[in-house]
């Protein structure tokens, strides 16, 4: 008895899920770059828009490529249904925004990238929506600030750049108690190390910019959520506002798939390598990663994620003039504020992704003049190891 594609493992379900083949029985994914398409009779194009007739209608909002991306991370995340975006912070900002109207209120944790940052506390209070921003390791913070009007809680989980975990089950149970949905941008963890939506998560989100493509190429984003969710919230306002992902882009991603739980595993054993080289190196005051036994949310890393991270937060010594020195001292990592690509980047989130925050509420983030944010390539981690080490050594 053959097995349906649900019940296929990860790594089997990324290279064959969704594939739509045509007339020519190609073994790669086609890639349909087409606007729109033609039909047969007005009266098959008439019952094509009144939704009568399945099929494409124009690739703002629907494609046969995009629609093998959207069904191939449907089946990978375990959602029913999603929607792909031209980008990360795109997707981001429909999935927060497009549900809610004047008079409704947002919270979400203050641990987030400087882009999704500015949404929370520029974008949307511009529209009369509320915001408020909260410790997201403490529940206690969360649970005081819903109010009546409350509509949705957003987190990333682990953090950008400080890869603090967040209690997704324990934040997902008071968002729902207080009548609200929870969004997670699952980023960091990958869909390979955490599923946000069967820890209790309504919404996903991802920046398939970095892991998902991985090398480079091009930029993404998904939302994935309940096909009540896609159909009341996110579906029209795509089809409508036009934030939509290119069918190239699509078929990239979609190709970068079938590697993916290949390069996070090899990148992910790179970075525990690296968190352990410099866990003790004189140069750095703090180390962070979330597979040590020192993280600080050690017990629920074991509990919600099935493996740590690609990237390594560390402070040196010395401030941004060491920092700055190391960076700059690097043969291998480059300097780039990606994350999640085949070579090593590296970046120094005070100058970079958080430069626009003061320097009060960068330090309460934990984001120091002296901490650096690493993503593991796919170099040998040793490579990587003596090339860091005799960069700190001029620090």
């Amino acid at each position: 008895m053959s097995k349906s594609p649900a019940n296929y493992r990860p790594e089997t379900r990324l290279v064959h899920s969704g594939t739509l083949r045509s007339q020519y029985g190609e073994t790669s994914e086609a890639l349909f770059l087409t606007q729109g398409y033609v039909y047969n009779s007005a009266e098959e194009c008439e019952a094509r828009f009144k939704g009568e007739d399945p099929g494409f209608i124009y690739s703002r909002y629907s494609n046969p490529t995009i629609a093998m991306f959207e069904r191939r991370m449907i089946e990978l995340e375990g959602a029913e249904a999603a929607r792909s975006a031209a980008t990360g912070m795109a997707a981001v900002t429909t999935a927060i925004l497009a549900p809610l109207k004047a008079g409704d209120h947002v919270v979400a944790s203050r641990a987030l990238f400087g882009s999704c940052l500015y949404v929370i506390q520029d974008l949307l209070p511009r529209y009369g929506i509320e915001t408020t921003l909260v410790d997201g390791a403490n529940l206690d913070e969360w649970q005081r600030a819903v109010r009546p009007n409350t509509k949705t809680f957003f987190l990333e989980s682990p953090t950008n750049p400080t890869l603090d975990v967040l209690d997704i089950p324990g934040i997902a149970e008071i968002a729902h108690k207080g009548g609200a949905r929870l969004v997670v941008d699952n980023v960091f963890a990958t869909p390979i190390w955490q599923s946000p939506l069967a820890l209790g998560a309504d919404v996903v989100v991802y920046s398939a910019t970095k892991h998902i493509d991985g090398q480079g190429r091009c930029l993404g984003g998904i939302i994935l959520s309940s096909e009540a969710f896609i159909a009341e919230h996110i579906h029209n306002f795509m089809r409508q506002t036009g934030p939509s992902i290119s069918p190239f882009n699509a078929w990239v991603l979609l190709k970068g798939l079938e590697t993916l739980g290949v390069r996070v595993r090899a990148q992910t054993d790179t970075a525990a390598r690296i968190a352990e080289a410099l866990a003790s190196h004189p140069k750095i005051s703090r180390l962070v990663y979330p597979g040590r036994a020192d993280h600080p949310q050690a017990a629920l890393v074991k509990k919600q994620m099935r493996g740590g991270s690609t990237l390594v937060g560390f402070e040196v010594k010395g401030g941004k003039a060491a920092a700055f020195r190391v960076l700059n001292e690097l043969k291998l990592a480059k300097i780039s504020n990606n994350l999640g690509d085949a070579k090593s980047l590296v970046t120094h989130p005070a100058t970079t992704t958080h430069q626009r925050l003061k320097p009060e509420d960068r330090a309460a983030l934990g984001i120091s003049e002296g901490f650096i944010r690493f993503s593991a390539g796919l170099e040998h981690a040793d490579d990587l190891i003596e090339d860091l080490t005799a960069a700190l050594e001029k620090a």
